[in-house]
């Protein structure tokens, strides 16, 4: 059975306080509807100061996707670690892993946007110090005994539900990343398909003597959008897609590597690319994928037509996902 992904970032340009609220609430919906159905996760992101609206409490969301459903996992892919405050975010994830009961999935990045640190008076440069700093200590408020935090002894309750502590995945596509992730024992979350990246985690496990894992996406990881006309589809939605990819390429510079990285600068250009996809159920199930992920409400896509897409992913495509 291929792992199934409901993602939400709530981008909703131009959008008010009062169209933000109910897109907000009709997420909730859709990941109660998902969860039903036997949707494996729910997956957000962070980021920062985006003009369209783009989601930047994970964690509130998060919580308000355990309140709504049952089993679901819900994956936060990815915040932005050095923008957190170590001990708070060792709460925050506790009460969430509590509230979950262990459904919590956080990886941690540093993130490619310096717009995002100086909106906080964060170091940009001190980043790669600074994520090593929130993971150990993460990790050491979570047994839940004191330990010594710059220069004072601390201790954070409550303990996780989680035993030894909530998933928590280092995330990147640098070397630095790879090398953090296996110094801690954590497992590795590459940014793209980068076999040779986890080659090198693997050496490193080796050598640091601890043990872990890699959730590498595939090599064909599309964004899903299902629907009975793909071409009316694109001719009215395309734009919404578009916005993202042009949004994400424009953060995306130099040497980031991303799963969702798109060249593309006119629909048509978008849809002839393939990281953004249009299908029919028929054709989604014949992708063959191990992993599914669909994103309803992408670019600030009008809710009724989220609504469509998974409505026709949870009823025409995930039972013959199952069987």
């Amino acid at each position: 059975m291929p792992v199934t992904v409901v993602r939400f970032n709530l981008v909703a340009p131009g959008a008010t306080p009062a169209e933000l609220g109910a897109r907000y609430r009709a997420a909730l919906e859709m990941a109660a509807y998902a969860d039903d159905r036997g949707v494996s996760t729910v997956q957000t992101e962070e980021h920062h100061g985006a003009g369209n609206n783009w989601l930047p409490a994970p964690f509130a969301f998060a919580g308000a996707v355990f309140g709504a459903t049952r089993r679901v996992a819900v994956t936060v892919s990815a915040i932005i670690g050095p923008l957190h405050d170590p001990l708070r975010l060792a709460e925050e994830i506790a009460v969430l892993d509590l509230l979950g009961n262990g459904r919590l999935v956080t990886v941690a990045g540093i993130g490619y946007r310096p717009e995002e640190y100086e909106l906080f008076g964060v170091d940009f440069a001190r980043r790669g110090t600074l994520q090593d700093e929130l993971l150990e200590t993460l990790l050491k408020a979570w047994t839940g005994e004191p330990f010594s935090y710059r220069g004072r002894t601390v201790r954070i309750t409550p303990r996780p539900f989680t035993d030894p502590h909530p998933l928590l995945l280092v995330g990147g596509s640098s070397r630095a990343a790879a090398r953090r992730a296996a110094r801690l024992g954590l497992p590795f979350f590459p940014s793209a398909h980068l076999p040779e990246l986890e080659a090198y985690y693997k050496e490193l496990l080796v050598g640091y003597g601890t043990e872990g894992w890699v959730m590498m996406p595939a090599a064909e990881t599309p964004l899903l959008h299902v629907a009975e006309d793909p071409d009316r589809a694109w001719a009215r939605y395309g734009q919404h897609f578009l916005h993202e990819a042009r949004t994400y390429a424009s953060w995306q510079s130099g040497g980031v590597r991303s799963a969702v990285k798109s060249a593309a600068t006119t629909v048509e250009d978008l849809r002839a690319e393939g990281v953004y996809r249009i299908l029919t159920p028929e054709a989604c199930v014949a992708l063959g994928l191990d992993s599914y992920v669909l994103h309803p409400l992408a670019g600030g896509m009008p809710v009724e037509e989220g609504w469509r897409s998974l409505q026709l992913f949870c009823e025409q495509v995930l039972p013959r996902l199952e069987s």
